[in-house]
């Protein structure tokens, strides 16, 4: 029987199924920490090195299992410290539950110490937002949370005073008036399109002769429909970054990610297709898609706030992914003109010999960093699950690993935050400690915050060791590398030196001052060697490789604005003359490759 409200607090955190609770400590949550104590890991707590290591790792936690990520921190600044991890929850649309204290009622409104106006301060970031001034509240504060986390697929915070936290626990609220009974439950809803809608856009479809699908992760558990509509419909399937996991890449037709960091194939695809078909994606970027009018277009989304707004569609069905496309497949007829999916698979043939090509570059004997991601991709192991961090290496994480079915992948997709690939690889390695993990991070967000966070893994070394091998890949470049690309190509000004130098640090040499495993590796011959160490590792591992920073990350089509304003900075930058001996030479890869009567 709870004690204190704090234990009532986490005995209903386990009644709706957490099993740990990821955050750091402070006096404004000593109620609770005490509870954690004497719940003897039901839930654990799992410690960070920072309050938003701690929402990301929850946000993470949501998107590899499809449970709700719990967070928790104490009040004034460890709540503050929460924010931009749980905007990352709430862009990607996963559930997250953050449990925050405050100060005592009764010192309320008198500007006391760390008293900051939480419930103002998480308004924006919340769908559900409440401060428990009465122990008999908690009880459906909590349910209404967790519903509302997992109904609306975003954050819900709890706001917990020290008093309230510490005093007797009232699992059962007075039966008076205003007093409310919940209960814990909640079942996903099937959500059915409009029939008439469905067929319209069957016909629609069956009228395309060129169809584009492009799918996001609201198509998550969908792949066997997603697939068997490209099938029939005689389409390729691009991909936007959230939905990496969606079909496998080895399909002939998937022609892979779309947008700045997209594939060439997928570019000719979705600029050249006559129908253009959406799937649980709100992919943004106007620039990577069709030009308005040029062809018909087709949307399924869950959510019907945001269906039509990417791009103007003829069909607007708002219904779940799985369920709309079961009850679409059998309303479209099978193409029987082919030429168009096999022009597809040519253009993915040829897209996949040019990364090869361009990985297979190397300058002056430094790393390619394309060769990172491409030599490891035949290496992966079965189920391995892929965290990407911010920066220049997402470009390569997204174009050159070639995700198999069963595998899992993510990254901050919408908020685009720095930090996030070090804690999703932790509560991935928490979450499936059979499976192995491996994550893609900068130097700069390493330094900013994953190197701390390899104390966590440190902490937890139990959990972390052995087989399956969990993997923390660093891209040294001493370099804010994609920053300086976007000042180059965005800004048409040249490399700042005093923004974008970032001091070099022996990496793997830290790794193993924290008792982890360090490769390092910045030779261009030993990139597999050092990947094969790594993955036979038997703890966490650190592998440092040091790479070329003046290799471009080429987008699919150059814009001719920002091919003006790369030039103008090329003739100031500091590396003009590596960047464009680099860059003449990646380019001359994909031309050749495009050149007439090359078949693959």
């Amino acid at each position: 029987m709870a004690r204190e409200v704090s234990d009532y607090v986490l005995q209903r955190l386990t009644e709706w199924g957490v099993e740990r609770v990821f955050g750091y400590p402070g006096d404004g949550i000593n109620g609770l920490l005490g509870a954690f104590d004497r719940a003897e890991g039901k839930p654990e707590f799992i410690q960070s090195r920072h309050e938003e290591m701690s929402a990301f790792m929850a946000c993470g936690h949501a998107k590899f299992t499809g449970e709700v990520g719990c967070c928790a921190a104490t009040s004034g600044p460890g709540a503050i410290h929460l924010l931009n991890g749980l905007y990352d929850a709430k862009l990607d649309h996963q559930p997250v539950v953050a449990i925050v204290g405050q100060q005592k009622r009764l010192a309320q409104g008198t500007h006391y110490q760390q008293e900051v106006n939480l419930e103002n301060l998480f308004s924006d970031v919340s769908e559900y937002c409440q401060i428990v001034m009465h122990p008999g509240q908690m009880r459906h504060v909590i349910d209404r949370a967790f519903k509302t986390a997992l109904t609306t697929r975003s954050v819900a915070t709890i706001i917990i005073p020290e008093d309230v936290q510490e005093a007797e626990a009232v699992p059962s609220p007075p039966k008076e008036h205003g007093s409310v009974y919940s209960s814990v439950g909640w079942s996903r809803p099937r959500v059915l399109p409009d029939p008439d809608e469905l067929r319209k856009a069957a016909d629609i479809l069956n009228q395309g002769e060129k169809v584009a699908m492009l799918v996001g992760q609201g198509a998550a558990n969908a792949q066997a429909e997603v697939v068997e509509a490209a099938e029939l419909l005689g389409a390729g399937i691009a991909k936007a970054l959230l939905g990496r996991e969606v079909v496998p890449d080895d399909l002939p037709f998937v022609t892979g990610p779309i947008g700045l960091l997209g594939s060439k194939a997928s570019d000719e695809m979705i600029m050249n297709c006559d129908t253009l078909f959406m799937i649980g994606s709100s992919f943004p970027y106007a620039e990577w898609l069709p030009d308005e009018g040029s062809c018909r277009g087709v949307e399924i989304d869950i959510d019907g706030r945001m269906i039509g707004i990417r791009y103007p569609m003829d069909a607007h069905v708002v219904g779940d992914a799985k369920e709309t496309l079961k009850e679409l497949i059998p309303l479209l007829r099978r193409k029987e003109d082919r030429s168009w999916r096999e022009r597809i698979e040519e253009d993915v043939r040829s897209w996949n010999t040019v990364m090869e090509k361009r990985a297979g570059q190397s300058f002056g004997g430094k790393i390619n960093p394309q060769a990172v991601a491409h030599e490891l991709s035949p290496l992966l192991p079965d189920g391995a699950i892929l965290t990407a961090d911010s920066g220049s290496a997402t470009n390569w994480w997204a174009r050159h690993i070639k995700l198999r079915d069963g595998m899992r992948a993510s990254l901050s997709g919408t908020l685009a935050t720095m930090g996030p690939g070090v804690p999703y690889a932790i509560a991935a390695r928490f979450a499936y400690p059979d499976r192995p993990v491996i994550c893609f991070v900068g130097d700069g967000a390493f330094q900013m915050n994953g190197m701390n966070e390899m104390l966590t893994v440190k902490r937890y070394a139990d959990r972390m060791a052995g087989s399956p091998p969990l993997i923390f890949a660093v891209f040294n470049n001493q370099d804010l590398n994609q920053v300086t690309w976007e000042q180059r190509a965005m800004g048409g000004d040249p490399k700042f030196e005093g923004s974008q130098s970032l001091p070099d640090f022996p990496y793997s040499k830290y790794a193993e001052m924290c008792g982890l495993k360090g490769v390092y590796c910045d030779k261009p011959k030993k990139v597999t060697s050092a990947w094969e160490e790594a993955l036979a590792g038997d703890r966490p591992v650190v592998l440092e490789f040091v790479v070329d920073n003046e290799i471009a990350p080429i987008p699919p089509h150059i814009m001719k604005e920002q091919a003006k304003k790369t030039v103008k900075a090329g003739v100031q930058d500091p590396q003009k003359i590596g960047i464009a001996a680099r860059g003449f030479r990646q380019k001359l890869t994909e031309m050749y490759e495009n050149m007439p009567g090359r078949k693959h």
